[in-house]
């Protein structure tokens, strides 16, 4: 999976679909994690975040639905597992490859549910790198505050909001009766994080939220990731470790006074760049990413929300 989104674009991994081309030889794989419970996944081309899927008595509720270009094998992927329609579909936060498809879901029977930031911003400011307004038709119209559950299909569905993570807007989604997490993009399974500090999101709360899903996890917990193969608690372990130290090796320049350019001559995070270095979050634009957070250097339309999360 790392190898195919390399090649991708880097409007196309943030949420601008536009140049994305459907070719016929991506494909959508279905791996059932519990009974009932599919994980979706692109293979041969980028189709967007990983999706979920819970299929039961009591309906249909999906997590994420990617990218527009790939609506019908999405759609084909479901009707393989349900003749039903898609109940409800929680999107994890806001870029247009977990919320692409939303318009066509939002138009028909499906109830589109997130966190309360996320419809904000789609409101307000739309969706990162996408010109023009939201369609109603994409809207959350279920929102919530902290958390939510769902309680259908024989087991109950957590929403958890991780604040100022990812983005704002974040939600995970927690199956404690299967064991089962969908993390959204506060994991990106053997890459560098895209911590979207334009959308609210902080290294802090990325951190946070990553080390209270360790908390929730144990060792037989699936954790499927934004992008990325499934992952597990070893998986999530390295990822702290290596945003942890990471942040520590830019603060020591930055301790020294050094400019934002200095430090990414000092190369900080060499030791990760064979393994976790990837085509949109480089060695370099994570080593960015970490200066201007940990400096404050960021403009965005949820600073001063952030900066009061910081401080």
């Amino acid at each position: 999976m790392k190898t195919i989104i390399k090649a991708v674009c880097l409007a196309t991994v943030i949420g601008s679909v536009g140049s994305v081309v459907a070719e016929d030889n991506v494909t959508l794989k279905t791996t059932e994690l519990a009974q009932g419970i599919y994980m979706m996944q692109g293979v041969g081309g980028f189709t967007g975040g990983n999706i979920l899927l819970s299929v039961g008595d009591d309906g249909v509720v999906m997590i994420d639905d990617g990218l527009p270009p790939f609506l019908s094998k999405v759609k084909a992927s479901v009707k393989k597992l349900t003749d039903k329609d898609v109940d409800f579909l929680i999107n994890t936060h806001v870029h247009g490859d977990h919320t692409g498809n939303n318009a066509d879901f939002g138009a028909g029977k499906t109830h589109i549910v997130a966190h309360q930031n996320m419809r904000h911003q789609m409101v307000t400011t739309g969706v990162p790198n996408q010109e023009g307004t939201v369609p109603m038709a994409a809207l959350p119209i279920i929102t919530y505050s902290d958390q939510m559950a769902f309680h259908l299909n024989g087991a109950d569905t957590q929403l958890i909001h991780v604040a100022h993570a990812h983005t704002d807007g974040d939600t995970v989604v927690y199956f404690p009766d299967k064991n089962i997490i969908h993390t959204g993009d506060v994991l990106f399974n053997g890459m560098f994080p895209y911590i979207d500090l334009g959308s609210g999101g902080s290294v802090a709360g990325y951190l946070a939220a990553q080390k209270m899903l360790y908390a929730m996890a144990n060792d037989k917990t699936q954790l499927v990731p934004g992008h990325g193969p499934l992952a597990n608690k070893a998986d999530l372990k390295a990822a702290i470790d290596m945003l942890e130290d990471s942040i520590a090796r830019v603060q020591q320049w930055i301790s020294k006074g050094l400019s934002e350019d200095q430090v990414v001559a000092k190369n900080p995070l060499k030791k990760y760049h064979q393994k976790w270095n990837w085509g949109f979050i480089t060695t370099e634009k994570m080593t960015r990413t970490l200066y201007k957070d940990i400096t404050g250097a960021v403009t965005s339309h949820n600073h001063k929300d952030k900066q009061a999360h910081k401080h």
